[in-house]
């Protein structure tokens, strides 16, 4: 399965340089129930989705933390859940082949963390700063009673919601705007830019669930619970839709916590992310993207009765 590392290149005769072997570059799409974790960002003292990640893949790889340099499409917030996150990191050597690591990754991986997908990538795919769009979703369960079974992945919202006034203020978000005032400052320092664009923002009905389903180019720290929280409060008419631009025009956080405060962070959802199709490219010399395989068993040898 797993290939040697190149050896060292004797650049002179009359003198032996140590050259540092190429880097083999691998992309996982994962899947997480992020109810236990405190995020998806590595913390030494508490339980993380990178974290966890890391533990598996240095068992699996041999390889030390510092050495996989693994790297998360999105940080997600302690209790997000995602169906498509994105991660790489780097080894010194080539695989021949990914089902065996794919199987045994999954094996240390503890049962809420799946690694769904795992390929070579080029050199140049960056799993964060090669994104360019992500699609998030936000779960509402709007009934008297809460279905235990979405407890977990949805909130329950108890008042009844005019959903058309929500569809009339989702199309205020929809472009491109600065969107300081849907954003809490803790982690948005590293943030070049306040403006994003969102390409859409939709709102699916399915019985009393309610999906708040917003696809745009990035997103800040907390932004789309902020959305989110707005959206209800809209739907509860203590607000009318028009309120969304006048936010978005003060470009300051405090006039949304006047009228909302942040939504939960169970009932949201990293959902896709996606990238430019030359940065998903395989390697010419890259094995095959592994999807996981089927357990094969021999036939029953036990008489039928």
């Amino acid at each position: 399965m797993m290939a040697t590392a190149l050896p060292l290149v004797i650049s002179h005769p009359d003198q032996q340089q140590l050259q540092t072997p190429p880097l083999y570059k691998w992309r996982l799409l994962l899947s997480y129930d992020g109810t236990r974790f405190s995020g998806w960002q590595y913390q030494p003292s508490t339980p993380t989705l990178q974290g966890t990640l890391e533990q598996a893949l240095t068992r699996a790889t041999k390889l030390e933390r510092k050495d996989l340099c693994v790297v998360g499409a999105s940080r997600t917030d302690t209790g997000v859940h995602a169906l498509g996150q994105v991660a790489h990191f780097v080894t010194p050597f080539n695989y021949t082949e990914l089902q065996g690591m794919h199987a045994a990754l999954n094996g240390l991986l503890p049962p809420d963390i799946r690694v769904r997908e795992i390929s070579p990538t080029l050199p140049e795919f960056h799993a964060r700063f090669s994104v360019t769009g992500k699609i998030y979703r936000y779960m509402i369960y709007n009934d008297t009673v809460m279905d235990p079974f979405h407890r977990l992945y949805a909130y329950h919202n108890l008042s009844k919601l005019n959903i058309s006034v929500m569809k009339e203020a989702t199309k205020y978000f929809v472009g491109r705007h600065d969107f300081s005032a849907f954003a809490n400052t803790q982690r948005n320092d590293r943030v070049l830019s306040p403006v994003k664009n969102i390409f859409r923002m939709d709102i699916i009905e399915k019985g009393p669930i309610l999906h708040i389903e917003v696809e745009g180019s990035g997103f800040m720290y907390r932004q789309v619970r902020n959305m989110v929280a707005l959206l209800l409060q809209i739907g509860k008419e203590a607000v009318p839709p028009e309120i969304v631009p006048k936010i978005l025009a003060t470009c300051d956080r405090k006039e949304l916590a006047k009228v909302a405060l942040v939504a939960p962070p169970h009932g949201l959802s990293l959902v896709e992310v996606k990238y430019k199709e030359e940065h998903l490219q395989h390697p010419e010399d890259g094995p095959a993207t592994s999807f996981g395989r089927y357990h094969s068993i021999s036939k029953c040898k036990l008489q039928y009765y």
